[in-house]
C-alpha cells in the first residue's frame, strides 16, 4: 500500500496536466473532466491497493478517467457533438486487465492547446493564473487561495467566471493562429512568470518565499519549453527562473532575516539550478532571436558566475541592461539598469539615473524604488535622505521580513 500511495503521488505530480488537457479536448467542460479525473484517482487507491500498480500508472488513469467522463454525460443525457468522440475514445482506450495494459500506447499531448485556452487574452490575468495553476498543478482551490493569501470563495468565484466565459465565448481549445501566436505566447509566458514572482518575493503574508508557488512555476516553464523547445524565451524564462530560485537558502539567514545579494553566502547557492540555467542561456542564445527574458536570465547568469559580491562583472550588466532597454525600456528596467550603473561607474551617478526614473512618478508607489535610492543615499553618507527614502519604502510593503530589513537599514542611518 505505501508503494502504491508513492506511485499514485507521483503520478499525480507527473501526468495531472497532461490527462486533464485529454479530458478537457475530448468533453469540452473543464468542471467533468476534473470530476472525471478526481473519480480516476480515487478509484486507483483501492484498485492498486488490491491489484497492485499497473505498469504504466499514467496511461491506467486515462483510461478510467476517459470511462468516467463518458459515465458523466451518459447519466446526463448530454447531446452535443462531443458524443460521438468520447464514444470513440472509450472503445479505443479499452484497457481488459490491467497487467496486460499496452505499455506501448501513446496518449496525445494536449497541454500546449489548454495553456494557450487558460491564458486567453479575453480572461483577466487572475483568471489566466488560476486556471493555470487549477489544471496544470492539480491544485485546489483552497490551496491556490491561500498561496495568494485570498480568500478561497474569491479564487472559486474567479475560477467559475473563467471556465463559464470560455463556455459562452466559445474561445477554442487549440493552438492560435501563426499571426498571433507570439503575442499569446508572451501572454502564457508572463503568467507562469507572475505565479513565480509571487513565490520569490512574497506581497504580503509571514514569508519572503513561497517555495510551492516557485516550484510550481519553474516546472510550468520545463512544460512549456518541452512542448516549444525552439522557442528561445521559453528557455530564457526557465533560465531565469532557475536561476533566481538557485539563491531561495541564502536569502534569509538563521534569524529569518532578509540578506541581500551583495551580502549572501554563494556556498549556499544550489549549484545545479546554476548549471541547468547557465545550460539554458546558452542554448537560448544560440537560436538569435533575443527576448526580454533571455537577457534577464542572461544578467542573472552574470551574477551567479561570480563566486564573490566583489567579483560581479558590473559592467557587463549594465551593457546588458541597455540592450533589454532597447526592447522593453520600461521603468523598472530603468531602475535596475540605474542601479547597475551605481555599482560599475559610481553611487552618484547611479542616483543621479534613479532620480531622473522617478521624476515621472511611475515608481512612486513601488517600494523597490525608494528602497533602491535610499541605499545609495546611505552609500554616499547622506543619511537624513536616507531616513527618509527607507521610510518610504517600509511604507509600501506588508511583509514582515522585508519590513524588518528596511527597519533595520533606517536605524543605521538615524
Amino acid at each position: 500500500m505505501p508503494q502504491a500511495n508513492e506511485t499514485l503521488e507521483r503520478v499525480f505530480r507527473e501526468e495531472y496536466g497532461r490527462i486533464i488537457a485529454t479530458l478537457i479536448r475530448i468533453s469540452g467542460s473543464f468542471d467533468l473532466a476534473e470530476e472525471a479525473l478526481q473519480e480516476a484517482f480515487a478509484s486507483a487507491i483501492t484498485n492498486w491497493e488490491k491489484y497492485g500498480t499497473p505498469r504504466n500508472p499514467g496511461a491506467w488513469l486515462t483510461t478510467v478517467a476517459h470511462r468516467k467522463l463518458l459515465d458523466a454525460v451518459r447519466r446526463e443525457k448530454t447531446k452535443s457533438d462531443k458524443q460521438a468522440e468520447l464514444e470513440y475514445e472509450a472503445q479505443r482506450l479499452q484497457p481488459g486487465n490491467e497487467p496486460l495494459f499496452d505499455e506501448t500506447v501513446e496518449y496525445p499531448d494536449d497541454r500546449l492547446r489548454l495553456i494557450f485556452t487558460c491564458c486567453h487574452p479575453s480572461l483577466s490575468q487572475e483568471a489566466q493564473v488560476a486556471l493555470t495553476l487549477r489544471t496544470f498543478g492539480g491544485l485546489t482551490t483552497a490551496e491556490i487561495a491561500r498561496a495568494f493569501l485570498l480568500p478561497e470563495t474569491t479564487f472559486a468565484q474567479r475560477l467559475v467566471r473563467a471556465k463559464s466565459k470560455i463556455h459562452v465565448a466559445h474561445i477554442p481549445y487549440q493552438l492560435p493562429p501563426l499571426e498571433v501566436l507570439p503575442e499569446r505566447l508572451a501572454a502564457v509566458q508572463a503568467v507562469i512568470y507572475l505565479i513565480f514572482n509571487e513565490g520569490y518575493s512574497a506581497t504580503a503574508g509571514d514569508s519572503l518565499i513561497r517555495k510551492d508557488l516557485c516550484a510550481e512555476s519553474i516546472r510550468l516553464g520545463r512544460v512549456l519549453s518541452s512542448l516549444m523547445p525552439n522557442e528561445p524565451e521559453n528557455l530564457g524564462l526557465l533560465a531565469l527562473m532557475l536561476l533566481q530560485d538557485s539563491h531561495r537558502d541564502a536569502r534569509i539567514n538563521q534569524q529569518g532575516e532578509l540578506v541581500t545579494l551583495e551580502e549572501q553566502n554563494r556556498s549556499l547557492w544550489a549549484s545545479g539550478e546554476i548549471e541547468e540555467g547557465l545550460e539554458l542561456v546558452r542554448k537560448a542564445l544560440l537560436l538569435h532571436r533575443i527576448g526580454v527574458y533571455q537577457l534577464q536570465a542572461a544578467i542573472a547568469a552574470v551574477h551567479a558566475e561570480a563566486k564573490a559580491a566583489a567579483e560581479t562583472d558590473w559592467p557587463q550588466i549594465v551593457a546588458l541592461y541597455k540592450e533589454l532597454m532597447q526592447i522593453n525600456r520600461s521603468p523598472v528596467v530603468a531602475l535596475n539598469h540605474a542601479a547597475a550603473v551605481a555599482m560599475s561607474e559610481g553611487f552618484e551617478k547611479g542616483l543621479t539615473l534613479i532620480e531622473e526614473v522617478g521624476a515621472a512618478g511611475e515608481l512612486d508607489q513601488y517600494y523597490l524604488f525608494h528602497g533602491a535610492r535610499a541605499d545609495l543615499l546611505r552609500r554616499l553618507n547622506r543619511l537624513p535622505e536616507a531616513a527618509t527614502a527607507y521610510e518610504r519604502a517600509l511604507s509600501l510593503t506588508k511583509n514582515p521580513v522585508v519590513r524588518r530589513y528596511l527597519s533595520r537599514r533606517m536605524g543605521e542611518v538615524t
